[in-house]
C-alpha cells in the first residue's frame, strides 16, 4: 500500500508534481494558464491565490453547465489545486480546506485528487485529525465509489489517518465493510491487516512501559547506590590493606620505581571503581587516592629521605 505526496507547505517545492490541463477553447483557459505560470514560474503565490479565486468567481456564472459538462468540473479542480498550491507556500495550510469546501461547499462533492492533497497536507504538518470526519463522510458517499482516486484517499485514510491515530478497532471495522471490499483487495486487506497488528505490539508495549511502578524504580535506584557504597567501602578497605603490606614489605621494594608503583594502583583503582578521571564526581574519589598515596609514601619512603637530607 503506498501512496505519493503533490503537495508541500512553505518551505518545500512539491507544486512541481502537479500538472495542469486546461480544456481547450475555454474562456477561463487563459486564466488557469496565468496561475500556473504564477504559481510555477514567478514564485508568485499571492497573484496565484488571486487568479484562482476570481477564476472560480467566474464559474459561478456556469453553475448548470458545470454540472453536465466535464470540461468545466475540470476547470474548478484546477483553479483549487493550483489554490491549494499557493496557500501551502505561503504557509496558510490551516485555512485549506475550509477554502476548499467554500469552493465545493460539501466534503462529499470534493474531487478525489483534492481530497488526496489535503490528507498528504495535513498530515505533513501533523494535524491529520482535521482531515479524519470529513475523509470518512467522504469515503462512505456512494457517489464517490465511481471516482479514479477512490481506492487512493481509503489507502490514505487508513495508512496516515486510522493508524497513526490508533483507531486500530475503526480500521479493522472498515476493512470488513462494504467500503474495504469495494476499496481494497484481497492482498491488500490482509497486507493492512499485519499493519493492524503491528499496530497493536506497539500500542501494549508502550502501555505497559507506561504502566511501570514507580516505587518499582525507586527502589531500583535505591539498591544500585547501596552497591556502589559498598563498593567504595571494599575498595577502600583493599587500599588500606595494601597500604599497610607496602609498608611492612618497604625494604624489598625499594629497588621498585616510585612512579611504577603509583601508575600500578591508580590504574588498580580506576579498573576496580570504573570512575572517569574527567567527571566532577571522581574529584572526591581521586582525592581520597592521593591521600593514602601520599600517607603510603611518607611510610615507605619518609626515614630515606630524612637520612638523606641529615647527610
Amino acid at each position: 500500500m503506498k501512496s505519493s505526496s503533490s503537495v508541500s507547505p512553505a518551505g518545500g517545492r512539491g507544486s512541481g508534481s502537479v500538472r495542469l490541463v486546461s480544456p481547450p477553447g475555454c474562456p477561463l483557459t487563459a486564466p488557469v494558464d496565468a496561475a500556473v505560470e504564477y504559481l510555477m514560474v514567478k514564485k508568485d503565490f499571492h497573484a496565484a491565490l488571486d487568479t484562482c479565486e476570481k477564476g472560480l468567481e467566474c464559474l459561478g456564472s456556469f453553475a448548470e453547465q458545470e454540472e453536465s459538462c466535464f470540461k468545466y468540473a475540470e476547470l474548478r479542480a484546477a483553479f483549487t489545486i493550483i489554490g491549494v498550491q499557493a496557500l501551502a507556500e505561503l504557509n496558510q495550510w490551516r485555512t485549506v480546506f475550509s477554502w476548499v469546501l467554500q469552493q465545493y461547499g460539501e466534503s462529499e462533492k470534493i474531487p478525489a485528487k483534492i481530497i488526496q492533497m489535503c490528507i498528504l497536507l495535513y498530515v505533513k504538518v501533523g494535524e491529520r485529525a482535521v482531515m479524519k470526519d470529513s475523509v470518512c463522510d467522504w469515503l462512505h458517499c456512494s457517489g464517490n465509489t465511481s471516482q479514479s482516486g477512490f481506492s487512493t484517499v481509503a489507502e490514505l485514510y487508513f495508512l496516515h489517518i486510522l493508524l497513526p491515530m490508533g483507531h486500530v478497532t475503526e480500521a479493522l471495522e472498515m476493512l470488513e465493510s462494504d467500503l474495504g471490499l469495494v476499496a481494497f483487495t484481497d492482498e491488500q486487506r490482509q497486507a493492512a491487516r499485519s499493519l493492524v497488528d503491528i499496530q497493536n505490539q506497539k500500542n501494549a508495549s508502550s502501555s505497559s512501559s507506561s504502566n511501570t511502578n514507580p516505587d518499582t524504580v525507586d527502589g531500583t535506584e535505591t539498591s544500585s547506590v547501596s552497591k556502589q557504597g559498598r563498593l567504595t567501602l571494599r575498595l577502600n578497605s583493599v587500599i588500606k590493606l595494601l597500604s599497610r603490606g607496602l609498608s611492612v614489605a618497604s625494604v624489598r621494594i625499594k629497588s621498585i620505581s616510585l612512579r611504577r608503583v603509583f601508575l600500578a594502583l591508580m590504574l588498580l583503582y580506576l579498573l576496580i571503581a570504573r570512575l572517569d578521571p574527567a567527571l566532577p564526581s571522581a574529584f572526591p574519589w581521586l582525592f581520597r587516592l592521593h591521600g593514602l598515596l601520599q600517607q603510603m609514601f611518607n611510610t615507605m619512603f619518609g626515614p630515606y629521605y630524612k637520612a638523606h637530607n641529615r647527610s
